[in-house]
């Protein structure tokens, strides 16, 4: 007679500094074909020309995302740089429902909102190796102006100090992409064999 461990979905929740790699390493993730449910963030900010509606975000206007807080329909929502960002919770609750593994891709202050809520759930921090390195990624992706960029990098020298709390650290080193995934994979692999023993 086999005897079979029942496999417990979990929460992943990768949080780090603006500019660390956290959307590359989720797309690799996703190329890899990662058994996840890949939340989308609903946020008011504008969509970047690059980004698609409903899959790299769910871009609202202030009215629709003060709704949803009206209903209780965020997981939890914060204000970063003048805009909401927010996790709906209809999504992780459809995919813990089937048994489906949830990973959270979310800013510091919003990983910390989660702890505070949610059991079995795997924190991770994605870490530059260094800051000059994060400094570097955030004026070669050109996406904020001089004085964005000045109030990114002061915020990330903060959250930097947050990763003491996070359950695990994963350096995200420039052009090894695939080392950071595989740590990340580990990570989830042990913390499943944890809840299913």
């Amino acid at each position: 007679m086999t005897n079979h461990r029942e496999k417990h979905p979990i929460i992943v929740v990768i949080s780090g500094p603006s500019g660390v790699g956290k959307d590359a390493i989720i797309t690799r993730m996703k190329k890899r074909g990662e058994n996840f449910h890949f939340t989308v963030t609903a946020t008011t900010r504008a969509k970047r020309p690059a980004e698609q509606k409903n899959k790299d975000y769910i871009f609202l206007s202030t009215n629709e995302f003060n709704e949803i807080i009206r209903k209780n329909g965020f997981l939890e929502y914060a204000q970063v740089y003048g805009n909401y960002y927010g996790v709906p919770k209809d999504q992780v609750d459809r995919a813990l429902s089937e048994n489906k593994d949830v990973l959270i891709k979310i800013d510091v202050q919003g990983a910390k909102t989660i702890k505070n809520t949610l059991r079995n759930t795997l924190f991770i921090f994605l870490s530059p190796p260094n800051f000059p390195e994060l400094e570097r990624r955030l004026k070669d992706r050109m996406t904020e102006d001089s004085n964005s960029l000045r109030k990114r990098l002061a915020t990330a020298k903060n959250e930097m100090k947050e990763s003491v709390w996070f359950d695990h650290i994963v350096i995200n080193n420039r052009d090894q992409i695939d080392l950071a995934v595989d740590e990340i994979t580990s990570l989830l692999m042990k913390a499943r064999n944890r809840l299913s023993s």
